[in-house]
């Protein structure tokens, strides 16, 4: 016995449900109740028959115990415990064992259990005499410990009251009665050799407090009443033939309250208020949200998560966020969130070395630490981490109807070497870099993902050129819906940021990236990575005099806009942003009372107006049909022109764009039959704070042969500009 209660003493015990409650003892049953600091221990049962019990002290630190009869067991109790300073009642946690064990009886049949089933979940469980006791089971894994304890408020934060139970599965389990919703919880884990490690956040914690604590918090997600039906049901489009405009949004810079406001950040709630409004405003059809996984440090701008099932409490609690997401759905508005299944920080109340050992982690550092961002990497080969990351994927569609994952660093992810020199990185079971379990992963949480949520999609931010990344599973691809074009962003942004003068001498770098756009379902991203880290704003990456740069900014939004491929833009870029982005200050909304930055803004919202309207210019963003050169091979006048199709051929638009200061009057350009053409857009406009160039608003066709075609309109090319010509029907 004096081993047993060194074991409560120390909160060394991992076997609680064996030691504690009722405990059968050589034909006799013994009732042991542990509670430090207490006085005396009394225990009334529900069954009004059976007589109260008083325990005796076996120690004089907190463990109590009585002989019952056989008639007292498996009967429901209560604990009266006497302190110095008063008394305290409680259902006994250690009477609940079943209940408890629960949580590991189908954890692993499938990913989403893990989260219904694991982690602090609230459950209402029939006591013996049918009285409904609420409380909250906890489960959390960590196969190596030699003891958990959950500690928080309830309990002091005192390890020693609440002993966790080990499974044969690896995980550790208890229900406590009585505990509700917004309780705040840790884990005191020991190691292998029972040292303490540092008290560890709920790995599935539901929500979550900012520094110092950490600490997190329980959260009933049955509470929150869902208004978006109509949204949801909306969405079972076929997302490759219709219009898809994204504005990339960090939410805690873009917009700031007031100067006299206590509040550092616009709330979830605050943000349905203006940020939605502004953005169905704007004609863009979905905002993507930098990370809103909880993460310790603001400059990771969420990139460094620790809390994966909980949004950050920055901005407010979860129904905060659901709200946000429900008004984004009511006003038409799709939600994307940026999903880190890459790579986690060390910070020490997270994953790494959860238990003492690296449960999440890969072992050796050539396989389980990245360089960049230096942070530990999932190991994407055990069971019980692949499931992880799948239920977090699942649970993300599930629980706040966020309608797509954009998936992170997936070239970290699919490549063994990926930022590694030679001997620092293992080669896989083939000699080869592929990571192979990352991408039976990926895989796996696409399947998962369109199976459990059809009308949702993934997104993958994939800068090689693996093959296959947005083709089905069973077409031999990794699975994604779509994946950012990271070959047009760099060679657009190369060829844009020349002089004029010498744009000739890099034509390629503007036309090649329609050598391979079919071969995915791409997205054109032009993200916060492009206006950070001495790389410049939109604007300062432009050549030229002020009118220069604003017009090479607002030409290239248009070159943007006509391509094949679904739009994505970061917040700030329509602004004209003078400054790198800073994620501590809120974007430069002032600007806007000047013509140059309200003018680009209006370009922005006529590019979205008028991409949105148009279905030649998304109908076939990913197939042939919809797209050919007209002239790619103007280098002499830096001009390029092409033609985009409507689905079934009725429509079409054509699309010039000229990347020099020099204006193209009587511009020849060859067409597909007779028609009419009408001027769509001219990104020269004056209200775009443009010159305005003559512009031909209406032009027919004539039968002379031009760019290889039978027929051709004359038309005047604006310096600077990208117009867009619509058949006229």
């Amino acid at each position: 016995m004096q081993q047993v209660v060194q074991q409560f003493e120390q909160a060394a015990c991992s076997q609680p449900f064996s030691q504690l409650g009722v405990v059968e003892n050589n034909g006799t049953f013994l009732l042991r109740i542990w509670r430090p600091g207490a006085k005396s221990i009394s225990v009334k049962w529900e069954n009004a028959a059976l007589p109260k019990v008083t325990l005796q002290p076996v120690s004089n630190t907190g463990l109590f115990e009585a002989e019952i009869s056989k008639a007292h067991c498996g009967h429901t109790y209560s604990v009266n415990a006497e302190y110095e300073d008063g008394e305290h009642t409680y259902f006994d946690p250690y009477q609940f064992t079943e209940n408890a064990y629960h949580a590991v009886h189908f954890i692993d049949a499938k990913p989403a259990n893990l989260y219904q089933q694991a982690g602090a979940q609230l459950l209402s469980v029939d006591s013996t005499e049918g009285t409904a006791i609420n409380g909250v089971r906890f489960c959390v894994f960590a196969p190596n410990a030699s003891a958990v304890s959950v500690i928080g408020d309830f309990n002091q934060w005192d390890g020693r009251v609440n002993p966790l139970e080990k499974t044969s599965m690896g995980y550790w389990v208890l229900f406590i009665p009585g505990l509700q919703a917004n309780e705040r919880y840790k884990y005191q884990v020991k190691d292998a050799k029972g040292h303490d490690l540092p008290h560890k956040a709920d790995p599935l914690g539901f929500s979550a407090e900012q520094y110092p604590s950490h600490a997190s918090k329980v959260f009933d997600h049955t509470a929150y009443t869902w208004n978006d039906e109509k949204w949801m049901e909306s969405r079972k489009i076929n997302k490759y033939e219709t219009p898809m405009s994204i504005y990339e949004v960090h939410l805690g810079s873009w917009k700031r309250p007031d100067a006299q406001s206590d509040a550092r950040y616009l709330s979830y709630r605050e943000l349905a208020d203006d940020l939605i409004g502004y953005v169905s405003d704007m004609g863009y059809t979905h905002v993507e949200l930098l990370p809103v996984s909880e993460f310790p440090f603001d400059g990771s701008w969420g990139y460094q998560p620790v809390g994966m099932f909980a949004p950050t409490s920055r901005f407010g609690n979860p129904d905060d966020f659901k709200y946000f997401v429900d008004k984004c759905h009511q006003a038409g508005v799709g939600v994307i969130i940026d999903w880190v299944p890459a790579h986690f920080p060390e910070d020490g109340h997270g994953l790494a070395r959860f238990d003492g050992t690296c449960v999440y982690e890969y072992e050796d550092p050539k396989k389980g630490w990245h360089p960049d961002w230096n942070s530990c990497i999932y190991d994407f080969g055990k069971d019980t981490v692949r499931q992880f990351l799948v239920a977090n994927a699942l649970f993300w569609l599930d629980k706040f109807h966020v309608d797509g994952l954009r998936v992170d660093a997936v070239a970290s992810m699919l490549y063994l070497d990926y930022s590694r020199n030679d001997g620092e990185w293992i080669p896989n079971v083939d000699g080869g870099n592929e990571n192979y379990e990352a991408i039976s992963l990926l895989r796996w949480m696409n399947e998962e993902v369109y199976k459990h949520f059809p009308d949702a999609m993934t997104i993958a931010e994939e800068s090689t050129s693996f093959p296959k990344v947005s083709r089905p599973v069973f077409d031999g691809g990794l699975g994604f819906g779509f994946k950012w074009n990271m070959g047009w962003m760099h060679d657009s942004l190369h060829y844009i940021a020349k002089d004029p003068a010498y744009r000739n001498y890099h034509h390629g770098d503007i036309t090649f990236s329609m050598v391979y756009a079919f071969d995915e379902n791409f997205v054109l991203p032009i993200s916060h990575d492009e206006v950070v880290h001495g790389k410049g704003s939109m604007l300062r990456k432009m050549p030229g005099d002020e009118w220069q740069q604003a017009a090479n900014l607002r030409c290239y939004a248009g070159f943007m806009y006509g391509h094949p491929g679904k739009k994505l833009n970061f917040m700030g870029n329509e602004l004209a942003q003078s400054r790198e982005w800073n994620h501590d200050a809120s974007l430069d909304w002032d600007l806007l009372q000047y013509q140059k930055h309200a003018g680009i803004q209006s370009l922005y919202k006529a590019l979205n107006t008028l991409y949105t309207t148009t279905p030649a210019l998304y109908e076939l963003d990913h197939h042939h049909e919809g797209f050919a050169w007209i002239d790619h091979e103007n280098a002499d006048q830096s001009v390029v022109s092409f033609v985009r199709a409507s689905k079934n051929g009725s429509q079409k638009v054509y699309v010039v764009s000229n990347f020099t200061p020099v204006p193209r009057n009587n511009f020849r350009l060859g067409v597909d039959a007779p028609c009419t053409l009408e001027l769509a857009l001219s990104t020269d406009d004056k209200a775009f704070w443009g010159s305005d160039f003559a512009t031909v608003p209406r032009v027919v066709s004539t039968p002379m042969p031009w760019n290889n075609r039978q027929h051709s309109v004359d038309i005047n090319l604006p310096p600077l500009a990208t117009v867009f010509y619509v058949t006229s029907q």
